[in-house]
């Protein structure tokens, strides 16, 4: 709900950062005179003329709310609303000059904004301001540091969304007259079909943005009102980052460097779509990658090119499968196989006795959790008796924002956040508490906000991670019947760490917050750790 503060006033700052400006719609807040202009940590500042208009409550509360955060509502001047609409026109100033271009040229042709613009065309005057505005909205992706953009089209206009930290926000809204144009300019850059609206379609590019070289994986997507279009950004000048960076620390990082240093065996990376599987696996081959051994990938789709690594994609619609894609794989001569999911008993099978002729085979799975890895490959098919001898390490990840640590402030933590962290560290391994050093009181770092993280008080993402290694132990749960209570108990006699525990270090290390972590492990877990 907002916390509503009608009698407090606010004075809108010169510049107010665009990550919090496209928080809010530039429609919504003309319509209902408010403006965003402060974010700090999941609390919102949004300044209204008038903070006593009900249905503008509603409609903030309403956009608010699908992002997670809380609002403050402070009373703001009629002169400084408008100073803050003037704010943003600075987001879409090249994309409305490139608009106007558009129309008069569209003129000159004898053309209507209603009929579609021919974007196969070479450069002319209806061409040139379409490629200013997918070039404008493509560079602030990248500046605005996004995973994703989104074009989308409804029935009436076009919405351009940015995904900051996990987070999908609206940057601007396009006249409908031009979405076709804009689609088919992506579509020459993907070197996608043009004349194919039916089917979704998959491509990427490649583009300097001053001094960086970013790919574009590119997906189109039919709906109702027209093609929708996703492209996720890839930074290639920040390189394969390595497991350390990522979050992989302790006695995780050294149990999964021992996996990756066997002479064969499965290495799986488990979590949900989007929990940067991918990035785990591409850094484990940084570490393989070397001159005498040769790696070959399946992937669906290759997302970061690695040099010297033999990546390829498969094509299930001319019926290149994992499957059949391993089996062809295994002529390769290859000393480490990745297979970018496990799908299906075909893979998972082809997966296991690949791992079991002396190969070191990475790949993914959508489990919730760690141990639940095994059950899983025993539902798709595969014979429990295979799966010790084969399977050397399961890794579970989710990820979680960064506080930014130029400006990350330490607090004593609240008596709730108290109680989390100190039932969350008794339940810890023993070798874990033992170099475990917590100040008392306890003290957790909180986001502010400042100009190197727009504002917001985060800044990039991290992994919280739980790893269970294959042990003689383990081995007997498999073969005498699996159940989870046998590999709770297993994973806690290996000293496993969970995701929340995890995150709890980072959290006392001031890498990430408390409620970013609750938010990302859900709040029912953080319940269930307490009450253990």
């Amino acid at each position: 709900m907002p916390d509503n503060n009608q009698n407090q006033t606010a004075a809108i700052p010169e510049k107010i950062s665009p990550d919090v400006l496209i928080l809010i719609p530039e429609d919504s807040a003309r319509f209902y005179k408010m403006a965003p202009f402060d974010l700090l940590g999941k609390v919102l500042q949004v300044g209204m003329v008038d903070p006593t208009d009900v249905k503008a409550q509603e409609a903030l509360n309403f956009l608010v709310s699908q992002l997670g955060l809380i609002v403050k509502i402070l009373k703001i001047s009629e002169t400084d609303w408008q100073r803050a609409m003037e704010q943003y026109k600075g987001i879409k100033q090249e994309v409305s000059q490139a608009l106007e271009e558009l129309e008069r040229g569209l003129t000159k042709e004898k053309l209507t904004l209603g009929e579609e613009v021919d974007a196969g065309k070479k450069e002319t005057e209806i061409d040139a301001p379409i490629i200013r505005v997918v070039t404008t909205i493509i560079k602030n992706g990248v500046e605005f540091r996004a995973s994703d953009i989104h074009i989308e089209p409804s029935f009436e206009k076009v919405r351009i969304r940015y995904r900051i930290d996990g987070v999908l926000a609206t940057a601007l809204t396009l006249p409908l007259s031009v979405h076709q144009a804009v689609i088919s300019r992506v579509k020459i850059l993907s070197n996608l079909r043009i004349d194919e609206r039916r089917v979704p379609q998959d491509g990427r590019f490649r583009s300097r943005l001053g001094d960086k070289e970013v790919d574009f994986r590119v997906s189109t997507f039919p709906t109702a009102a027209g093609e929708k279009v996703a492209l996720r950004i890839l930074d290639t000048s920040q390189g394969v980052r390595t497991l350390p960076d990522l979050g992989v620390m302790g006695r995780n990082l050294e149990t999964m460097k021992e996996a990756i240093h066997k002479p064969f065996g499965l290495i799986f990376i488990t979590g949900p779509t989007g929990s940067g599987k991918s990035t785990t696996i591409y850094s484990i081959l940084k570490i393989l990658n070397t001159d005498g051994v040769n790696i070959v990938t399946l992937e669906d789709p290759v997302e970061y090119y690695i040099e010297w690594v033999n990546q390829s994609q498969i094509r299930p619609e001319i019926g290149y499968t994992f499957g059949s894609g391993l089996r062809q794989i295994l002529r390769q001569d290859p000393n480490v196989i990745v297979v970018g999911e496990v799908r299906d008993n075909e893979t998972a099978t082809l997966s296991i006795h690949a791992a079991l002729t002396g190969h070191i085979v990475l790949s993914t799975l959508h489990t919730n959790n760690a141990i639940g890895a095994i059950p899983r490959l025993i539902d798709m098919g595969v014979e429990p008796f295979l799966i010790p001898s084969s399977l050397n390490l399961v890794a579970a990840q989710r990820l979680v924002k960064k506080l930014c640590p130029d400006c990350r402030k330490e607090v004593a933590a609240p008596e709730r956040a108290k109680e989390i962290i100190t039932n969350a560290i008794a339940s810890m391994p023993e070798g874990i508490k033992k170099d475990l050093k917590v100040k008392d009181p306890i003290k957790i770092y909180e986001p502010q906000g400042c100009p190197q993280c727009n504002d917001k008080g985060t800044r990039g993402r991290i992994a919280v991670f739980e790893i269970l290694a294959m042990t003689s132990e383990l081995s007997q749960i498999i073969a005498s019947g699996v159940s989870e209570d046998k590999l709770v108990a297993e994973a806690k006699r290996q000293n496993m760490i969970t995701m929340f525990q995890d995150g709890i270090l980072k959290v006392l290390d001031g890498i990430i917050g408390l409620e970013e972590l609750i938010h990302v492990v859900s709040v029912e877990d953080v319940e269930a750790k307490i009450k253990k």
